[in-house]
């Protein structure tokens, strides 16, 4: 099986939390997806948590595969 690229994930958080990261996302020209992944990985960096860099999913040069 090879490895996924993204996966999903599902919340809840309270509407103003979601108006203020939409905007926050609006304002650096990101998505809310991009905005909070980039949040948490710097969240992550500031504590001490390490993220592995994710390996690219191996091309074989034929498009149509």
């Amino acid at each position: 099986m090879s490895p996924k690229k993204t996966t999903t994930m599902n919340l809840r958080v309270d509407p103003f939390v979601k108006a203020a990261i939409r905007e926050a996302a609006d304002r650096e020209h990101r998505s809310i997806a991009n905005m909070i992944e980039m949040l948490i990985r710097q969240h992550c960096k500031q504590v001490g948590i390490s993220i592995p860099e994710q390996q690219g999913l191996p091309f074989n040069g034929d498009a149509n595969e």
